[in-house]
């Protein structure tokens, strides 16, 4: 069995705005020059811009992140080997540190706790997720990301980088996740099982079909 990660496990958003809060803090304290100029939504569009500069790496978050955080060095005029070497590097782990502070959805533990109990898991992420740093890492088999399989999903090749890992046919693995394309139709498209985890009494798109397995609360798996 195979989850997604952010929005199925937890939400995500209030992750990401704590973490990019906590970076330009740290930002304006350890190098003003770097921050000056610049708040939250000017670094989104130095990520954005990055991506659209490298869309083979637009899967990879972290090497946006990363990316953009070198250039913003640059632009304050630090030099190479110092940006290279420490700077960015230092400050993409304070936004790593405060991204993996996750607070789980309440029925996330118990179901992963009893799920675990009678199959092997796996995670199947686009984000940059630490499953050891979110306190999980001990309940999951694998972690397949959009980093080290090359491809985000819905891409059929990050749900055969899952099939190989766990070394099962596509059809006998089940994907949950809250993303009707990436998680669901995605899933569905390289041959496993997919349900729908929709917490919000969401409408199934009408122009992916006809509308999966669905459950509101991971309660409900099995």
């Amino acid at each position: 069995m195979s989850l997604d990660l952010d929005d199925t496990l937890w939400p995500i958003q209030p992750v990401l705005a704590a973490a990019e809060a906590a970076l330009l803090d740290w930002l304006r304290e350890r190098h003003p020059r770097a921050a000056r100029g610049h708040d939250i939504d000017s670094m989104r569009e130095l990520r954005a811009a990055i991506a659209a500069r490298f869309p083979e790496f637009r899967h990879d978050m972290t090497f946006v992140r990363h990316r953009a955080l070198t250039e913003q060095f640059v632009a304050a005029g630090y030099a190479d080997a110092e940006v290279h070497g420490s700077a960015a590097t230092e400050a993409m782990e304070v936004f790593l540190r405060e991204r993996n502070r996750v607070h789980f959805y309440a029925d996330a533990m118990p179901a992963l706790e009893r799920l675990r109990a009678t199959h092997r898991l796996f995670a199947v992420s686009n984000g940059n997720a630490d499953l050891a740093r979110c306190g999980i890492g001990a309940l999951f088999e694998g972690h397949v990301t959009a980093s080290t399989a090359g491809a985000a999903k819905p891409d059929a090749r990050i749900y055969a980088e899952l099939v190989r890992m766990a070394g099962t046919p596509a059809h006998d693995i089940l994907h949950v996740g809250d993303d009707p394309l990436a998680d669901v139709v995605g899933a569905q498209r390289a041959g496993l099982q997919a349900v729908w985890l929709n917490r919000e009494e969401r409408a199934w798109p009408a122009e992916l079909g006809h509308p999966p397995c669905t459950v509101s609360t991971l309660a409900d798996i099995f």
